[in-house]
């Protein structure tokens, strides 16, 4: 046999594969080809944390002035300005070119942490059409806060998430329910979003202790840190997704992953804010990877894992697995085979070769063929973002 992948469902309506030759399950006579030729099958990437909002970003957004001096201050002058001057054709935009990248660069699943105050309702169901539209895995939440309209924008924020948990999830875009970070919302709300998550069978997917400020703000609600606040509000299901985790100890880093949750380290998202390196999270193999908002270069972002890590004298045995544990997590999420090459698994799929992906298949359909969006006109997709860009960057000038 040739070297290729074939794809396809058997009697069963699984997706199953033969690759190179090796009979991994048996497909039917419609199976889809993709020449494999010296390439390498490998599972697609997961980005485990990510902000599908900040996708028009790289496409000229100022800077701002002041410029900010601590981490807080980037949050005020750039991310929440920019998450205020969203609409609905903007954040589809965003969402559309930074899935379409993110398949291109061979990643198949991204977890998304959204935040669009000026659209809450119906903003989930914008971000899961760009997905459905281009072939992409997932799971959404809106990041409940107050730091714009109180308790009232906290609760419309968590009625997105149950709002799309019960009508918008399907089998490959899943719903989880979402706090910004605890610094920005009351414990009333935090109770109320792990009530939620019991209510709705669903993760929790949170900041935590990305920096100093979220610790600081729950010693002085009479809280040992963030963690322990989410903790005993109930608002830590198994299962759920703790982003950074940079300020805490291994001994907290380690209980949270015994209680069934996931941390997600971001470096290059974390350099970039100057936060620190999230040393503790190697108390732990439950860690995947995510960018945080940076584009979703999975190789890259293991790249500069690899650079912090080592500067910082991370275990390279247990940093080296970070990029890998994203396929656990999935597993996880969507109750399959962790082996995407085994019956009942995702079906996600990426052919490479020295140039990069060649083909990439999520669910067992074909969304890059020949390194061509298959669902999708990039450069139909990229002028679009330009131009809803330009409108953002007004409305944020404004802000």
């Amino acid at each position: 046999m040739r070297d290729e992948l074939l794809i396809g469902p058997d009697d069963s309506g699984r997706v199953v594969a033969i690759a190179q030759g090796r009979v991994v399950d048996a497909v039917g006579p419609d199976a889809e080809r993709l020449e494999a030729g010296g390439a390498q099958i490998t599972p697609g990437h997961v980005n485990a944390h990510t902000h599908l909002y900040s996708g028009l970003a790289p496409l000229g957004m100022p800077g701002p002035e002041p410029a900010p001096t601590c981490f807080v201050e980037i949050l005020e002058r750039v991310w929440w300005k920019l998450d205020r001057a969203l609409d609905a054709d903007s954040l589809r935009a965003s969402a559309r070119l930074y899935v379409a990248n993110a398949l291109l660069s061979g990643t198949t699943t991204i977890i998304d942490h959204h935040e669009s105050p000026a659209l809450i309702e119906g903003s989930l169901d914008v971000l899961a059409g760009a997905y459905g539209e281009l072939g992409a895995r997932g799971l959404l939440g809106y990041g409940a806060t107050e730091r714009n309209g109180g308790r009232e924008e906290a609760l419309a924020g968590l009625e997105e998430c149950a709002r799309f948990a019960r009508t918008g999830a399907t089998e490959t875009v899943l719903a989880a329910v979402a706090l910004h970070a605890s610094f920005t919302v009351s414990d009333e709300t935090i109770a109320d979003a792990g009530a939620l998550c019991s209510e709705l069978g669903v993760v929790m997917h949170v900041h935590v202790a990305e920096d100093q400020a979220d610790v600081i703000d729950a010693v002085e609600r009479g809280y040992d840190g963030p963690l322990e606040r989410l903790a005993r509000l109930g608002a830590l299901p198994q299962g759920s997704i703790l982003a950074h985790g940079i300020h805490l100890s291994p001994e907290q880093v380690s209980w949270a992953a015994e209680q069934g949750c996931w941390w997600v380290h971001n470096p290059r998202s974390n350099e970039g804010n100057e936060v620190g390196y999230a040393a503790a999270l190697g108390a732990t193999t439950r860690v995947a990877l995510g960018t945080d908002g940076w584009p979703a270069e999975m190789e890259v972002e293991a790249e500069a894992l690899e650079r912090l890590g080592s500067a910082a004298g991370d275990d390279p045995q247990r940093r080296g697995k970070r990029l890998d544990a994203g396929h656990r997590l999935v597993a996880e999420l969507f109750g399959t085979s962790e082996n995407v090459l085994q019956p009942g698994a995702v079906g996600d799929l990426v052919v490479a070769d020295e140039r990069g992906p060649r083909h990439v298949v999520v669910a067992g359909q074909v969304v890059v063929r020949d390194r061509q969006l298959v669902l999708g006109d990039l450069e139909k997709i990229r002028r679009e973002a330009e131009r809803e860009a330009r409108a953002v960057w007004e409305r944020m000038s404004a802000l």
